[in-house]
């Protein structure tokens, strides 16, 4: 599933209020035509954030979610991973949740899904996944 990325400083940090003048919360907010664009460019962000800081020697943490939104961005992470090399090996997983007492092999699970979905097509070591 390869996505084209049009512009990926879309979602690159803006300053609070610029956009939105007359609205209480001020958080730049993008809208996308096809689900599929913005999955495409938010990979982009955390496939750039990987790069960078296996650049500079650190580690990357990243705060994952489950659920329907971000499986596009899963799916284009592992091509990027397939296709253009992108290393997980370092990269820190922390996923928000569980659910308790489930079994992790469950397949409403948690665990599951991001294994089903991610961690299990790409290199990142097991021991720098956390979830609860």
């Amino acid at each position: 599933m390869e996505l084209k990325v049009k512009d990926s400083a879309l979602i690159k940090y803006e300053p609070a209020g610029k956009f939105e003048e007359t609205r209480f919360e001020k958080i730049h907010n993008i809208s996308f035509e096809k689900s599929t664009e913005a999955s495409a460019i938010v990979a982009q962000e955390i496939a750039d954030l990987i790069r960078s800081k296996e650049a500079s020697g650190e580690k990357c943490v990243l705060g994952l979610a489950t659920g329907s939104s971000p499986i596009n961005v899963y799916a284009e992470l592992v091509r990027m991973h397939n296709q253009e090399g992108l290393s997980f090996k370092n990269v820190i997983t922390f996923n928000l949740d569980e659910y308790w007492p489930m079994d992790k092999s469950d397949v409403q699970s948690y665990h599951y899904f991001m294994h089903e979905h991610l961690f299990n097509h790409v290199d990142i070591p097991a021991d720098q996944v956390n979830i609860p």
